[in-house]
């Protein structure tokens, strides 16, 4: 990352509370972008700054596609790539957290039936850590809202898309489900032509604060809650509470002068994130990190503080369940009692 980002993140600093807490981080990226390079130290750097970070799952970002060949199997060079890395931490000299223990790769689902040998080549490519798909679905009529990476208007809803997740739910996989909050009532439509497979919200679906949404928090935030509330309605449907550090967001942390400490954090986002856990549960629900996208705006002490101390009161199990094992279940990664029983603990 960028030196000016390290320093600027050094000048608010603290240190992490309950540390011994064991986390399995859901959602971080890797990339090696001029002048911005996330990779195995960077990341790692993070994981030690004091928090107990015991297993992580890499979601793609568009990075380290192959060079050549048919355009649909190139995003199977990204999950190449991050089982290298994963075999490179599996070593034990990168520190003692398990890196892209899972991998969620992109591929094309309006291919429809034809995605199957993109699939496949995943799963061979990932050596048993290939574990979703996420698809981007964001999309809004605010331009600067979309990217190369958007999907389309009615998107999630045509058949071809349809077809193709059945696919990816046929092999046994989840599905990661990006989209913005006004598409939340679309998420759901598809979840319940799906109702025995796993989706995986990202971001507590991404409500925005920017563009034409920029000072109306207060009303987003009502339609946000509704929509939240319906989709929490769908058993099938687990939560990634974490991600309002992106600018798409508005909180404008990223402008200040320093970044805010945990508790500036947990006054801010408590009320999306305990909405979020107290109608879906924490059994559907895990904390996120969303690094180094949200590292922008707040430090990796920081935001996993400010998860810790809006769930203060929690009882263990329910602290086990947000912070590891909701996780570690929807990835199907070990849970704490395995991940003990295997250290002879």
């Amino acid at each position: 990352m960028p030196a000016e980002l390290d320093a600027w993140l050094e000048l608010t600093k603290e240190d992490a509370l309950d540390p011994g807490l064991p986390i399995c981080d859901p959602h971080h990226h890797l990339w090696d972008k001029p002048g911005d390079r996330y990779m195995i130290d960077e990341v790692t750097r993070d994981f030690a700054t004091g928090h107990n970070i015991v297993q992580s799952l890499f979601v793609e970002v568009d990075s380290m596609y192959r060079a050549s060949g048919p355009v649909e199997m190139k995003p199977v060079g990204e999950v190449e790539w991050v089982r290298g890395l994963g075999a490179l931490s599996d070593s034990g000299n990168y520190g003692p957290t398990k890196v892209a223990a899972g991998i969620v790769g992109y591929a094309d689902l309006n291919l429809g039936a034809a995605v199957g040998p993109v699939l496949e080549a995943m799963e061979l490519a990932g050596s048993g850590r290939f574990r979703s798909v996420r698809h981007t679905c964001s999309w809004d009529a605010h331009e600067p809202l979309r990217s190369h990476r958007s999907g389309w208007p009615g998107m999630i809803a045509e058949a071809n898309f349809r077809e193709g997740i059945g696919v990816l739910f046929r092999m046994g996989h989840a599905f990661d489900a990006l989209v913005y909050h006004p598409q939340l009532f679309e998420l759901a439509d598809l979840v319940d032509a799906f109702p025995n497979s796993v989706f995986i919200l990202n971001h507590i679906g991404r409500p925005l604060g920017v563009g034409p949404y920029a000072g109306h928090r207060d009303e987003i935030f009502e339609v946000w809650k509704k929509d939240m509330t319906a989709l929490a309605e769908r058993p099938n449907v687990v939560v990634k509470v974490g991600g309002l550090g992106n600018r798409v967001s508005g909180f404008g942390w990223d402008t200040r002068p320093a970044p805010p400490d945990s508790t500036e954090l947990t006054d801010a986002m408590s009320p999306y994130y305990l909405h979020t856990i107290e109608t879906f549960g924490p059994e559907r629900c895990m904390f996120e990190s969303n690094f180094p996208v949200d590292k922008n705006s707040y430090s990796y002490t920081a935001v996993w503080n400010s998860f810790k101390r809006m769930t203060a009161d929690y009882s263990a199990s329910e602290k086990r369940l947000l912070f590891h094992d909701t996780a570690a279940k929807a990835y199907r990664l070990p849970l704490l009692y395995e991940l003990s029983d295997r250290n002879g603990g």
